[in-house]
């Protein structure tokens, strides 16, 4: 699975919790996590990486 997949999956996870009303804490870490995702994600596609993020062998 590549870089860009795996921190899709993650941010799918995170929006899937944050449809279950998480409290007001809760809520904010999931917020942070996915800006910190946001951002990967946003370094990936800028560096041209081609979204696999991962070195060839």
């Amino acid at each position: 699975m590549t870089t860009a997949a795996k921190l899709l999956a993650q941010k799918q996870q995170l929006l899937e919790r944050l449809q279950e009303d998480p409290g007001p804490n809760e809520r904010a870490e999931i917020e942070r996590l996915l800006q910190q995702i946001d951002t990967a994600l946003n370094l990936l596609d800028a560096g041209g990486a081609g979204g696999s993020g991962e070195e060839p062998d």
